[in-house]
């Protein structure tokens, strides 16, 4: 009877320490859940984003800014959206005022309007590059390209590009984003036109270089002209002083005389002969 009734205790006892595990076992895996609820439920906002509360899915049009957020596990979540200047470059075909192909690369500078990015979240998810600005350069690209020719595509490149800037800002600003600047990286014409520009500059190479060598050879010649002019004052008057002075004609002759008198001699020769 002994035995019995000691089996018994030791059996309620065993149930007694398994109940008391199971309970701090309970108790350690509601903790870790509630920690990992904690966990998952709280966090931090960079400066530079813009976080979006969905609840099953859908946008509630909360919106949370730098610093901490909180969400339901498995009910809520959270997207991220940038608010950051963002770059978008993209190359599209269009033609020119003179019907030229041209293929030009442009560059955008943008953000997002931070107190409307549930708006944008709604309407094209994060896709906003893809279904909005791309198609917006495209328009705007293909818009501006036509109002000029190709050579001045070249020449009033910062018209084109304020253009573009403008056309760009009147589109995106009622998807709200923000256009902060536009450049121009390249215009790509067709061989034709880059063979007929480049034949262009050289023709006006070849015309200055012909008119340079027109405006040396006119010099030249007023030089010829003036030295000639000089030349014929000069022996003017030389020979004015000549006549009025005889004896410079005689000094001459005597600087000029090779120190041999002459065998024969004339009635008025200057010179005698002493030999």
């Amino acid at each position: 009877m002994a035995t019995i009734i000691n089996w018994s205790s030791f059996v309620e006892e065993m149930k007694r320490k398994i109940w008391s595990f199971i309970k701090w076992l309970i108790l350690i895996i509601v903790f870790f859940i509630l920690l990992w609820i904690l966990f998952w439920s709280f966090g931090t906002i960079k400066a530079w984003e813009k976080w979006i509360l969905l609840r099953f899915w859908a946008v509630t049009g909360l919106t949370y800014n730098e610093w901490l957020y909180f969400k339901i596990p498995y009910i809520d979540d959270m997207v991220i959206m940038n608010v950051r200047v963002l770059k978008e470059q993209i190359d599209a075909w269009s033609a020119s005022k003179d019907l030229q192909t041209i293929n030009a690369v442009v560059a955008l500078n943008f953000h997002l309007s931070s107190e409307h990015v549930g708006q944008i979240y709604r309407e094209v998810w994060l896709d906003y590059k893809e279904k909005i600005i791309d198609p917006a350069i495209q328009e705007s690209i293909k818009a501006s390209t036509a109002k000029f020719t190709a050579e001045e595509l070249i020449t009033k490149r910062e018209d084109v590009k304020n253009q573009i800037k403008e056309l760009l800002k009147n589109k995106l600003a009622p998807r709200f984003i923000i256009v902060d600047d536009v450049n121009i990286v390249n215009f790509n014409f067709s061989d034709s036109f880059n063979k007929a520009i480049e034949e262009k500059v050289t023709a006006e190479q070849e015309a200055l270089a012909a008119k340079n060598k027109l405006e040396r050879i006119k010099f030249e010649a007023e030089q010829k002209v003036a030295e000639s002019k000089w030349k014929a004052e000069a022996s003017q008057i030389e020979a004015a002083a000549l006549k009025s002075n005889p004896e410079i004609l005689q000094l001459r002759s005597i600087e000029k005389w090779n120190w041999v008198l002459p065998q024969v001699t004339w009635a008025n020769t200057p010179f005698v002969n002493i030999k």
